[in-house]
């Protein structure tokens, strides 16, 4: 069986093809540019060389025509034809109230997903535009939508909604959303695995962390809360985002420095996180680097960053009353082992044991990091958001 993962940027094509009776990645790839004369198409198949081309791909359609050109050509491809690809899994950013677990794609569908582009006007439209072109290319395909937000639609009313006139979310539907759920649900599901217990006995706390970073506190398999709000501003400190903060600094500094609503945005969604506090990168590889080299901002940036992931993770202890795992993933939480250690050495009162050695590990398989004495296990789980829209997209398939 197999299935084709489409995840679409504005001008980008990520993919991944599946056979789902091993969950094996036969192929993927990625077109960059599209609208350029100068677009690149990334491909690399199981056992074979990887391909760079260049080439002049104007819009999407052409785009997944070249994808699924190279996954049937004779040389750098998988397939014999496309027919093999029995269905096709959208990553969809923002399903708003209306979808609460993946759906199989029909109009009203993509009814539904363009009306919440005014939730995310910087992904829906791209989500969408991918949907147009994997439908018309692999017309007799069965193609699902995964929602980032879906998987927080547990949370309860009272986690969701904001101190605001409640008008504002009858009008509006201004509330809480989340995102990074498809990451959250499947290190989860791994985490219970490795714990060798049931996902329905678990309280866990994961902290997805790349350049952008949300925890969830997951109850019995449930998602209860998330730090991530209406957009992926709220929460932690992230690469290039402020995460939280007092909203009455909004008017006030573009009062002071007579911003437009769109600069001050920008300031707070791209020049602000680590690279706004250190002035020297977003990636927490350099600002370690520098850290440790001496360089006050970067230190300042690093402790400031593990300072508030840590209070996150306290909070979602007190709303579960408890915990029994917590999860790091994505770049910097899979590989960063100074952030996991600076953000859990104030957290002793849980009983955590970190195993410092095996902290100090990199590995690109999941384990637990806390010593066998620890009351609360803490792991390291490499993230496949592309496996688990897979497997979403799996369950359509009688």
């Amino acid at each position: 069986m197999k299935i084709l993962v489409i995840n679409c940027g504005s001008s980008s094509i990520k993919y991944q093809l599946y056979t789902m009776n091993a969950e094996k990645v036969l192929a993927h790839g990625l077109v960059e540019r599209i609208g350029s004369e100068q677009s690149i198409l990334k491909h690399q198949g199981v056992d074979i060389e990887p391909l760079i081309v260049t080439a002049e791909i104007l819009d999407h359609q052409q785009g997944m025509n070249r994808v699924l050109s190279l996954l049937t050509d004779p040389q750098q491809g998988v397939l014999q034809s496309i027919d093999e690809v029995k269905a096709v899994g959208h990553r969809v950013v923002h399903g708003g109230e209306d979808f609460s677990q993946s759906v199989v794609i029909d109009e009203h569908v993509i009814a539904s997903i363009r009306k919440n582009v005014e939730l995310a006007p910087l992904h829906n439209p791209p989500n969408l535009l991918g949907i147009d072109a994997a439908r018309h290319h692999l017309p007799h395909a069965l193609h699902v939508a995964v929602f980032d937000t879906a998987f927080h639609q547990t949370m309860p009313l009272y986690a969701y909604m904001y101190a605001l006139p409640q008008i504002l979310y009858k009008k509006y539907k201004v509330r809480r959303y989340g995102f990074h759920g498809t990451s959250h649900q499947y290190v989860c599901d791994q985490a219970a695995k490795l714990l060798g217990r049931p996902l329905e006995e678990l309280k866990l706390i994961s902290c997805h962390i790349g350049n952008g970073a949300s925890c969830a506190a997951v109850e019995y398999g449930k998602s209860i809360d998330t730090s991530m709000g209406l957009t992926p501003l709220e929460g932690l400190m992230m690469g290039t985002r402020c995460g939280d903060i007092d909203p009455a600094i909004v008017p006030f500094v573009m009062a002071k420095e007579e911003l437009t609503l769109g600069e001050v945005t920008s300031m707070m969604n791209k020049h602000s996180g680590l690279i706004g506090v250190s002035g020297i990168s977003s990636d927490m590889r350099e600002i370690t680097e520098e850290a440790f080299a001496g360089d006050k901002s970067a230190r300042l940036a690093l402790e400031m960053y593990t300072y508030r992931l840590r209070k996150q993770i306290g909070a979602y202890v007190a709303t579960m009353d408890g915990v029994d795992g917590i999860i790091f993933t994505a770049g910097v939480g899979e590989n960063a082992s100074v952030v996991r250690e600076w953000t859990l050495k104030k957290l002793s009162y849980l009983g955590i044991q970190l195993d410092e050695e095996k902290n100090a590990m990199l590995s690109s398989h999941s384990q637990v990091i806390s010593r066998g004495d620890s009351k609360v296990k803490i792991l390291v789980i490499p993230t496949d958001e592309e496996l688990m829209i897979a497997r979403e997209t799996y369950r359509f398939i009688d």
